[in-house]
């Protein structure tokens, strides 16, 4: 963790009064970092082999002094992060010493965006934020570092971790966007420069895969839809599937959260808690019949996944993600007996009917809106590729 911290003469550059700048340089891990004392002299009057005014340069013990209080600051500092333990790059040390930035560590900005989150009643987001927050703290140990800390060759490092816990690539992916949003938030508020921003060289695009297609044909669907069985839970993972399929996609947390009065005049309304937007569905028929096979006299909600008990929003994000486990648990017992080809999610049904509407001829627009997305991009992944017997028949062509 050691450093060397001197000051030399910047020759290469000339001011213009012919002088040229001291500058005290760190090296650390063969990098380094220049940071001007705010001095400059003749480079006649320079010792370059002692790195020190010489005998005959004006005022001399002031240079001398003003050199020997800078280095002896760095090496403090130096000295007190060896005995916290602490890592340091040439850049944080210097930054850590010249105290030019807000002194908030990784650590300190991550749980401050973590705690915005919440309230703002973006808890999803704060719960993804607290997942890499838990992984970073495991990767390094700690997070008393500073945003300079992390340059390419850290990121590299967390990247290959990553990749030995057998994490997949999109999900890397997700972890890495995190932290480049944490870091922006971080330039935002003055804890680190922008000239130290890492990303501009470590591309997080480059940590993508396609998404395996989630969505089943319309024959596949309506086996699921007409799966009947004696368990209860079971069966009840089949019917919010063909419900989700029948009103439009709809999202399994915003199911979770229906009740009696998002029902008007024939229609399904509700805000999407994902997008805030608002839909407007026609209720089917189908999905109707799934909302009277659960309605209870007195229940709040339509479905038998929140109740009146969870109270706080943290008690009913537990609830639905412990409910969807279950139904998923279900759809894929499902989809292994009826043999279906990917394994059966809530998820499978909102991409199915998507991808059922886009073979129907409706346009994505249409299906963008149903669906509540924020722009047709968001749509267009979730849209089936051409089935293999479209492009054969297109290859027909060819001759």
């Amino acid at each position: 963790m050691s450093a060397t911290i001197e000051v030399v003469c910047y020759k290469s550059k000339v001011l213009a009064n012919n002088e040229s700048p001291l500058m005290l340089r760190i090296t650390k891990d063969r990098k380094l970092k220049y940071s001007s004392i705010g001095v400059s002299v003749n480079p006649a009057l320079w010792d370059f082999e002692k790195n020190r005014p010489r005998r005959n340069c004006p005022n001399r013990l002031h240079i001398e002094r003003l050199i020997a209080d800078k280095i002896e600051a760095y090496r403090a500092k130096m000295i007190e992060l060896q005995a916290e333990k602490k890592e340091f790059t040439a850049t944080s040390l210097h930054e850590r010493v010249s105290d030019k930035t807000t002194k908030r560590t990784v650590g300190e900005v991550f749980q401050s965006q973590i705690e915005n989150l919440k309230q703002t009643g973006r808890t999803g987001y704060a719960l993804s934020h607290r997942e890499v927050y838990n992984s970073l703290l495991k990767f390094n140990g700690h997070l008393n570092i500073y945003f300079s800390d992390i340059d390419t060759v850290w990121l590299k490092r967390y990247e290959t971790w990553l990749r030995g816990q057998g994490f997949s690539e999109n999900t890397i992916g997700r972890r890495f966007r995190t932290l480049r949003a944490v870091y922006n938030v971080a330039i935002e508020e003055k804890c680190v420069k922008a000239d130290y921003y890492p990303f501009k060289s470590y591309k997080v695009s480059k940590l993508h895969q396609a998404t395996a297609k989630r969505a089943i044909s319309k024959a596949d669907i309506m086996r699921i839809i007409e799966y009947r069985s004696n368990d209860f839970y079971k069966q009840f993972a089949v019917d919010l599937f063909a419900f989700g399929y029948f009103m439009g996609g709809i999202n399994f947390v915003d199911i979770a959260y229906l009740k009696t009065d998002n029902i008007v005049d024939g229609r399904l309304i509700y805000t999407r808690r994902k997008t805030h937007k608002l839909i407007r569905l026609p209720l089917q028929p189908k999905a109707q019949e799934i909302i009277e096979r659960y309605r209870q006299d007195g229940a709040l909600f339509l479905f038998p996944i929140l109740s009146a008990f969870h109270k706080t929003e943290q008690q009913q994000r537990n609830r639905v993600h412990k409910v969807i486990s279950k139904v998923n648990e279900r759809l894929k017992e499902v989809g292994k007996e009826l043999e279906i080809p990917i394994d059966l999610t809530t998820y499978v049904s909102r991409h199915s009917f998507a991808t059922v509407l886009k073979r129907e001829g409706v346009s994505t627009s249409i299906i963008c809106e149903s669906l509540g997305h924020s722009s047709e991009k968001v749509t267009q992944i979730y849209l089936d590729s051409f089935e293999n017997s479209q492009i054969d028949a297109a290859m027909q062509n060819l001759l």
